[in-house]
């Protein structure tokens, strides 16, 4: 039988998969807004009746709409005057309050998270179409943006908590390991607006990663594949001392500071980069990829080129850096030889700015730990890919312009997917915790026998809904006599 699907004819109506799923998601959909409406409504009146009533004075309800996964869901909510013990009143809404609507807005926290998770990897336009595609309401590229600024300010709140927490030492991380690896690098990404002006039309986002080792999880002998354990990440538009704080704030979170014993600290040598270095336990190595493009860059004869490297890979430091000088001396009398002698200049200061990290970590004779059980001690030369994967492949997309706050904000999520903690994240910052008298009255509510009104006892999701002018076939379909009695909680 030819074609992708076989088209029947009910009623005059034409039968797919694509329209029988649509339509029962659909009906599912606004099953699910009622009950959430009827729930909602009943935790604002049980909040009415329980209220310190010479605090709080009702002063009416109000409609509001709360964005889900399932759809758009309006309810009405009691809002209250309230006057603290100066006297001085505010309008409050309990409700709000206690399902933490006021911090992220009336985003439902399900939803949220699926629209992060869209926004690490489309722009903000498409994020919102294919959210709006994919779930029973829609929402805009605003927000969007609205929603990763909210939780993005958030996310900055718990890394700002983790950073006085490591300053104090006080750090809570529980892994404990005798040498960690960091690797730290910058991406320029451009600015708009008042940040353009500010700091020009691009500004370097530092980026950090920090791990304990590596696991070989595939690939041949002559090129086998590696997936660092233990990752974490930072990335901040800041400057340099603000992000070492968040920097080891982050890595608090996850291992136990005390238990450290020695740092491999990986990086293209910039300046904001040696902060990392506050004494003998770290020891710094000069990325080998910008050692080698530096010597490629700035060394245009490949014997002389040679030369260097060979020094290099014999660990004769201090001679290299003679022959680099003694090669620019002997530049003049050519066409080109100002140009050469600038070039091997620049060479000769990058490498005495590096002298002490030129020599890899693990070619200097260091008394290292023994890896963890299972994991092995690899060269560094991870960051170049991770500055790709965390922030250039999202943030450097068609030229894209930032803000340094909501540059900021983005960061935060895109080193936390990175590092597989998106989702563990989000559930903390943005989770509402309900007394636990609420908790059970939800879930009482939540019963088909026990939700008042329109959820309640004889309540038929197929007559309260729009389904009820669907063909006959489509009710035939959606029969859910068999699962009317079932009992769900939170």
């Amino acid at each position: 039988m030819k074609g992708v699907y076989v088209k029947m004819s009910i009623d005059n109506q034409a039968i797919t998969i694509y329209n029988i799923e649509k339509t029962i998601y659909q009906f599912a959909c606004e099953s699910a807004q009622k009950m959430l409406k009827s729930v909602l409504e009943m935790l604002d009146n049980q909040l009415m009746l329980e209220r310190d009533r010479t605090k709080y004075r009702h002063k009416g309800k109000k409609k509001t709409t709360l964005k889900t996964i399932m759809g758009e869901v309006e309810y009405e909510r009691a809002i209250y005057q309230y006057k603290d013990d100066d006297g001085k009143s505010f309008h409050v809404y309990l409700l709000d309050e206690i399902l933490g609507f006021n911090n992220i807005g009336f985003v439902s926290e399900v939803f949220g998270e699926k629209l992060v998770e869209l926004c690490c990897d489309l722009s903000y336009r498409k994020s919102s179409k294919t959210a709006s595609g994919i779930t029973g309401q829609s929402i805009s590229a605003m927000g969007a943006w609205n929603v990763i600024q909210k939780l993005g300010e958030r996310v900055n709140e718990k890394e700002n908590h983790e950073a006085k927490l490591a300053k104090n030492n006080r750090s809570v991380g529980q892994e404990n390991v005798k040498l960690l690896f960091e690797e730290q690098d910058g991406n320029w990404l451009n600015l708009q607006g008042a940040d353009r002006k500010k700091y020009g039309k691009k500004h370097e986002m530092k980026i950090a990663i920090a791990y304990k080792g590596a696991v070989k999880t595939g690939g041949g002998k002559s090129k086998p594949r590696y997936n660092l354990v233990g990752k974490v990440a930072c990335a901040n538009f800041e400057e340099s001392s603000k992000f070492y704080a968040r920097k080891e704030g982050v890595i608090g979170a996850v291992y136990n500071r005390d238990e450290i014993q020695m740092r491999v600290l990986n990086g293209d040598g910039a300046s904001w980069l040696k902060r990392s270095v506050t004494d003998e336990t770290v020891h710094f190595q000069l990325d080998t990829y910008h050692r080698n493009v530096a010597i490629t860059k700035y060394v245009k004869d490949e014997n002389a080129r040679k030369i260097i490297r060979d020094l290099l890979y014999s660990k004769q430091i201090d001679l290299l850096l003679e022959v680099i000088k003694a090669y620019s001396n002997s530049c003049g009398g050519r066409e080109d030889g100002e140009k050469e002698k600038e070039d091997f200049l620049k060479l000769l200061t990058y490498f005495k700015n590096n002298k002490n990290g030129l020599v890899s970590y693990h070619r200097r004779g260091l008394d290292l730990p023994p890896p963890p059980y299972g994991i092995e001690y690899r060269r560094c030369g991870a960051m170049e890919s991770n500055v790709f994967s965390i922030i250039g492949q999202r943030m450097k997309r068609n030229r894209t312009n930032w803000s340094v706050k909501g540059g900021n904000n983005l960061a935060r999520f895109l080193t936390l997917k990175s590092t597989g903690k998106l989702h563990e994240v989000l559930g903390n910052i943005s989770s509402s915790v309900l007394p636990q008298k609420y908790e059970e009255k939800v879930q009482v509510a939540l019963s088909s026998s026990k939700v008042p009104k329109s959820v309640g006892k004889g309540y038929d999701g197929v007559k309260q809904s729009s389904i009820s002018n669907a063909p006959s076939w489509v009710k035939n379909i959606l029969s859910f006599n068999s699962i009317q009695n079932t009992t769900v909680g939170i």
